[in-house]
């Protein structure tokens, strides 16, 4: 009881710290942090090294905001943001935000169709982007029904773009600063989903206590700390946590412009005295898999976290004996943030029990939910729902043009928000995540839906019929495989799996290709014709 006491009262202090009726981004992000703290160390993959601080950014992101207004940016305004990690995507966001725009994420792993899908979806009128991945924008360009979209590109050579350093250094501070409501879009992010097209979750400004609940009780974010989140700024996880989190605090932070690579990894550990790290389970896979360096020793780490896919007892028995410290796991969704974990904080110290994504944020309620909705007791799995009324930083409402899959995304009374999880929680309130109700699959961290890749996948001359499916992996937690049956014309072959994992490599994205392929003479379905994902999985 005192615990619950405990979180309600921080709970509202997290709400009423900002004044939700008049609110100022750049104010709560930038401005009100100490100028001279630095903001973060940024890496490139080639060894380039720099240093922002709070009052850099500033400067920086109010030179670039009157860059985006003259390009046609006011407030509502979405603009996507196609760029790998660095200063640029930093400087941008706060930029978009003292415009009151809204920002959408494109991974820089998407190709033509993802990227083409989501600035059609979103009406985005300016796309930032850098030269690399300037032809893959292009190719989606193409297929845009809206063509008035400014392109604002890093070292572009096509005098059609705008060059963005060129236009930043030339352009004059815009000192004012868009005054926003709870209810206001500052982020529009897609998550995947099992049948149609990926759905665009719209992020109110209200979500800044939910992401400040995550920094503070959840990760334990201190004042002195050095904190990296490994995730990309693409998804849900590097946004929300590695963006708009450290910001909320005025926190220092590392970004990372590279690949992720595990020799890399340890050595920016070191040299940056990296106090609180977070990252999806495969990335402690893979530094364990790869062995640890000589100089582990001088790593001086207090704080690891886990989040994007169930994570392995295992690794925690690893990182007991390399770092002297556990992970603990955490919970979440694009629609939610994070919401179930395993506090860092030692205010809401509990035990950390093996295999428990642990309990619910404050905040939040969550419940395990029957087929007809009706809360279940202790021990008993069901599907991991959310009271609405009783999560006070619960901020969803709704995906953007798709009123129907908003509305199925409740529980007919509206009452719980329905995650599509099944899970079990204990006597003590430990959660304990149990698979997936739906066909989404996880593959380091990210969430596939196979709706996408299948549609992909259609457009090869040889595919007749697919089905997509996610299967074990030890390293990745599950790769998508592609089941497909040909056309009579075309004969299955080692070399055609391949062509067509390529092929939506290519054309889809970097991360969703079927990293096996298995021909079939026909899918298992339903006497309705829906093909049976779940059957696949068992085969």
């Amino acid at each position: 009881m005192a615990q619950q006491l405990e979180s309600q009262k921080q709970v509202d202090k997290l709400i009423e710290q900002h004044d939700y009726n008049d609110i100022s981004l750049a104010d709560v992000l930038c401005e009100r942090h100490d100028k001279e703290k630095i903001a973060f160390y940024f890496e490139s993959e080639g060894g380039e090294k720099q240093t922002y601080t709070y009052g850099d950014l500033d400067i920086l992101s109010k030179k670039f905001a009157t860059v985006l207004k003259d390009a046609g940016v006011k407030k509502g305004s979405r603009v996507a943001v196609l760029l790998p990690k660095g200063p640029e995507t930093f400087i941008s966001a706060l930029a978009m935000w003292r415009l009151g725009a809204v920002y959408v994420p494109l991974f820089t792993a998407f190709e033509r169709q993802a990227i083409n899908f989501r600035l059609e979806h979103s009406e985005a009128v300016v796309v930032l982007t850098d030269k690399v991945n300037r032809p893959k924008l292009s190719a989606a360009l193409e297929d845009l029904t809206h063509t008035n979209i400014n392109v604002i590109c890093l070292n572009s050579d096509s005098q059609d773009d705008i060059d963005y350093w060129d236009a930043l250094e030339k352009a004059e501070p815009y000192e004012d600063a868009a005054s926003l409501t709870k209810d206001d879009s500052f982020i529009l992010i897609y998550t995947s989903g099992t049948t149609g097209d990926p759905k665009g979750v719209e992020v109110p400004v209200f979500a800044l206590s939910a992401f400040e609940a995550y920094m503070r009780f959840g990760l334990n974010v201190k004042e002195d700390d050095i904190f990296w989140n490994i995730a990309d700024p693409g998804w849900a996880y590097g946004l929300y946590y590695g963006v708009v989190g450290p910001f909320i605090l005025g926190q220092t932070f590392i970004v990372y412009q590279g690949r992720f690579n595990v020799e890399n990894t340890y050595r920016m550990l070191r040299d940056y005295k990296v106090t609180n790290f977070t990252g999806a389970p495969t990335v402690y896979r893979t530094m364990r898999v790869q062995g640890t360096p000589d100089f582990v020793d001088e790593i001086k780490l207090e704080t690891l976290s886990s989040a994007g896919e169930p994570l392995n007892p295992d690794i925690n028995t690893w990182t007991e004996e390399v770092f002297q410290s556990s992970i603990y796991d955490h919970y979440g969704q694009t629609e939610l943030g994070m919401a179930i974990v395993n506090h860092h904080h030692p205010m809401f110290e509990h035990e950390v029990k093996l295999g428990s994504m642990g309990q619910a944020l404050p905040g939040y309620r969550a419940v395990i939910l029957d087929e007809e909705f009706n809360e279940v007791e202790a021990g008993v799995e069901g599907e991991l729902a959310f009271d609405v009324k009783a999560s006070p930083i619960l901020w969803f409402h709704g995906y953007l043009n798709d009123e129907e899959r908003t509305r199925k995304q409740y529980s007919p009374c509206k009452r719980y928000y329905l995650t599509g999880d099944a899970a079990s929680v204990d006597e003590d309130g430990m959660f304990f995540f149990s698979g997936r109700d739906d066909d989404i699959i996880l593959s380091s961290g990210y969430k596939i839906g196979p709706f996408e890749v299948e549609s992909s996948l259609m457009e090869h001359e040889s595919v007749a019929e697919t089905a997509v499916v996610g299967v074990p992996d030890d390293q990745r937690g599950e790769i998508v495989k592609a089941y497909v049956i040909l056309r009579p014309e075309y004969k299955a072959s080692d070399e055609l799996a391949r062509e067509l994992s390529e092929f939506v490599k290519k054309n889809l994205s970097a991360h969703e290709y079927p990293r096996e392929v298995e021909f079939l003479e026909a899918l298992p379905k339903t006497p309705s014709g829906k093909v049976q994902r779940y059957l696949l999985r068992k085969a």
